[in-house]
């Protein structure tokens, strides 16, 4: 019934943006994963998502809005989700994995 993905002005910190983006990947509804995608380019907390994913601002911006993610964005950004959910282990991302 109702949209379960935050406005932007709710996406300040790096955890809000995970648990943003985290909820509508697991949803797997395309649509929530757009709306999320949305929320988040035009939120400050992209900015703390683009400097933990080593990638730029605005091109990450853009990509999103666009949904036209490469790969390595994508992946970049999924690591970043997982270290920075509750319970995440960042043990588990060491030394081993390519």
């Amino acid at each position: 019934m109702a949209d379960s993905t935050p406005n932007s002005t709710s996406l300040d910190t790096l955890e809000a943006v995970a648990a943003c983006l985290a909820a509508a990947f697991e949803s797997g509804d395309a649509d929530q994963v757009g709306a999320a995608l949305h929320a988040v380019a035009d939120s400050a907390g992209l900015a703390h998502l683009a400097a933990a994913a080593s990638l730029p601002r605005a091109q990450l911006a853009d990509a999103m809005r666009a949904g036209e993610m490469s790969l390595d964005a994508t992946l970049a950004i999924m690591k970043v989700i997982d270290l920075h959910m509750p319970g995440g282990d960042p043990s588990v991302h060491g030394a081993g994995h390519a």
